[in-house]
This record gives C-alpha cells, structure tokens and sequence, in this order.
C-alpha cells in the first residue's frame, strides 16, 4: 500500500529540508577548517623575523609577499571565515527548527488520518 499523496508531499518537503540542513553542516565544517588552518598559518607567520621572505598562493603559484601583508590577509580571511559561519550556525538552527516542525506536523497528520479511519 503506497503513501496517500499528502503524506509523500510532506516527506519530500521533510527530506529536501534534511539535505538542506546537511549543506549548511558541510559548509559549516568547512569554514570550521578554514578558519584553523588561517590560524595556524597566522601563529607560523608570527615565528618568523619581520624582515623574512614569505609567500602566499596566487592560484597555482606561490607569489613573494610582505610578512605584514600576509598577517592582514590571514586575518581579513580568517574574519570573513568566522562571519559566514555565525551566518551559516543560524541558517542551521532555523532549518533544524522547521524539520522539527515538518516532523510534528507529518506525526500529527498521520495520527489523525490512523484515528479516523479506525
């Protein structure tokens, strides 16, 4: 016996809201990983002398650059990195929200269509 059309159009609902959320974790994670790695790059700059060479990725070549440049633009990243994932903690909060919800509601609905057909 299938599913009445109701119910398989709210576990569509249900699971594009579960693939959603599962998005919003894997980017989360890796802006999670992003941000550790510009930390650590920024603890190694620190232990080098301020008149050392340094370099950074310019796509696929590495590009000579200023021990103080390289700080400013470890930190823009690692800010923009730490933005976008507050940005991305609440989108996953509001998504674990709804799928809560979703998930009452389909219980409820099914309850009720169980209680009435008995």
């Amino acid at each position: 016996m299938s599913a009445p059309p109701w119910l398989q159009e709210q576990l569509a609902k249900l699971q594009q809201a579960q693939q959603n959320l599962q998005g919003i974790v894997s980017q989360r994670q890796h802006l999670e990983m992003e941000k550790a790695e510009t930390a650590r790059a920024s603890e190694e700059l620190e232990k080098a002398p301020d008149d050392a060479a340094v370099y950074k990725h310019a796509g696929p070549v590495l590009v000579r650059s200023t021990k103080k440049e390289l700080a400013e633009e470890l930190a823009e990243r690692r800010e923009m990195a730490e933005t976008r994932a507050k940005v991305l903690e609440k989108q996953e909060a509001r998504v674990k929200e709804d799928l809560k919800e979703q998930e009452e509601k389909i219980s409820s609905m099914i309850k009720g269509q169980s209680a009435g057909s008995t």
